[in-house]
C-alpha cells in the first residue's frame, strides 16, 4: 500500500504523472522508494497527491508551474522523461532548491534518424511522390530529387541530438558545421565547430536542436534568415516557438527557404488554434515543400525504455542534500 506521508528508510515519495516504461516503475519499487503511478494524471489530480511527496515524474503534458512547485514544497527533484525542460520553471525550482533532470541523452539516436529522415524525403519529394502514386498519379520529372551528398548542412546546437544528427550525416558525403554558444573543443574530422557568420555564408541545410529558453524563443526569425547568402532547407526537430512561423512562411513564399520539416510546432493543439494559427498550420500543410510530423522525432520503441532506464539510474543515484 503506498503511504505518502510514511516513507521507508532511505526512500522517497515518488509520483508519476505520465506514462513511462515499467521499468522505471519496477526499479525505484525495488530498492524501496515508494512510487505512485498516475499515468493519466489530470492537473487536479496531481495538486491533490502532490503534498509530501519528494519526486515527480513527469512528462510534456505537465507544467510544473509556480503552483505545482509551492503545493509540492517537499520535492526534491522534478524528473523530466525525455529531452526539454521548458514546462518546468527552472528559476522558481533553483529558489527552492528543487533538482531538475532530463533523460535527453536517452532519444538523440532516434531525433537524429528522424532528422536524416526528414531531409532526404524533403530532398526527393518522398512524401508527396507516395501520396500521388497512391491515387494513381505518376510523376518522374516533376519528382526529380537532389542529393544530399556535396551539401553544408549546419547544425544550431551540438548537445544530444546535434552531435546524434551529425552521426547520422558522417557518411553521407555532407560537409557539417555545427554552432552551440555553450559547447566548444567538439571539432573533429566529422564536423567543424563553427560560427553563425560562417554559417549564413556556406549552409544549404539549417537544423535546430537546441532547448527553448528566452535566448532562443524565435532564435530564427526574419532578420536571421535575411542574413543567408543562399536559399537553405530548414529543419526544427527542438520546440516549435524557436522558428517564428510568420518569418518562415515569408521566406518560404520568396523563396529564400527551399523547403522546410517541422516535427514540431508553436502551438502543437491543433483543435484549438486561433484563426491567425490555423491560417499559418493550412498554408504550411498545404504547401508541396514542408513536412509536418506530430513531435516524434524521439518517439521510438527503442526510446521509450531507454527513457525510463536513464531516469531510473539518475534517481538511484541521487543524494539529496539536507
Amino acid at each position: 500500500m503506498f503511504d505518502r506521508h510514511n516513507s521507508t528508510i532511505g526512500g522517497m515519495n515518488i509520483i508519476i504523472v505520465d506514462d513511462v516504461h515499467e521499468l522505471l516503475i519496477e526499479g525505484l519499487s525495488e530498492v524501496g522508494h515508494n512510487v505512485l503511478y498516475l499515468p493519466n494524471a489530470t492537473r487536479q489530480d496531481i495538486l491533490a497527491h502532490l503534498p509530501g511527496m519528494h519526486v515527480l515524474v513527469i512528462r510534456t503534458k505537465t507544467q510544473v508551474d509556480k503552483e505545482v512547485l509551492r503545493i509540492g514544497s517537499d520535492l526534491k527533484i522534478v524528473a523530466r522523461a525525455g529531452a526539454g525542460l521548458d514546462n518546468i520553471d527552472l528559476e522558481e525550482a533553483e529558489a527552492k532548491g528543487i533538482y531538475c533532470i532530463n533523460a535527453g541523452e536517452a532519444n538523440s539516436d532516434a531525433v537524429g534518424e528522424h532528422a536524416l529522415g526528414l531531409l532526404l524525403m524533403l530532398f526527393n519529394n518522398l512524401g508527396r511522390a507516395h501520396n500521388e502514386v497512391k491515387e494513381g498519379i505518376w510523376l518522374r520529372e516533376e519528382n526529380r530529387g537532389i542529393e544530399l551528398a556535396g551539401k553544408t548542412v549546419a547544425i544550431i546546437g551540438y548537445g544530444n541530438t546535434g552531435s546524434a544528427f551529425a552521426r547520422k550525416l558522417s557518411g553521407m558525403g555532407v560537409k557539417i558545421l555545427a554552432y552551440d554558444k555553450y559547447v566548444s573543443g567538439f571539432g573533429n574530422e566529422m564536423v567543424k565547430e563553427s560560427t553563425w557568420e560562417e554559417i549564413y555564408t556556406q549552409a544549404d541545410v539549417l537544423s535546430f536542436h537546441v532547448p527553448l529558453t528566452t535566448e532562443t524563443t524565435y532564435y530564427l526569425d526574419e532578420a536571421r534568415i535575411e542574413k543567408f547568402k543562399k536559399k537553405f532547407w530548414l529543419l526544427n526537430l527542438s520546440r516549435g516557438k524557436v522558428v517564428k512561423t510568420k518569418s518562415v512562411i515569408e521566406a518560404i513564399k520568396n523563396e529564400k527557404i527551399a523547403g522546410c520539416a517541422l516535427d514540431v510546432l508553436e502551438n502543437e493543439n491543433l483543435k484549438n488554434l486561433n484563426m491567425d494559427e490555423k491560417e499559418d498550420f493550412m498554408f504550411m500543410a498545404r504547401h508541396k515543400k514542408v513536412i509536418l510530423t506530430p513531435h516524434i522525432g524521439g518517439w521510438t520503441k527503442e526510446s521509450y525504455h531507454k527513457i525510463s532506464s536513464v531516469l531510473l539510474d539518475k534517481l538511484l543515484t541521487f543524494s539529496p542534500k539536507n
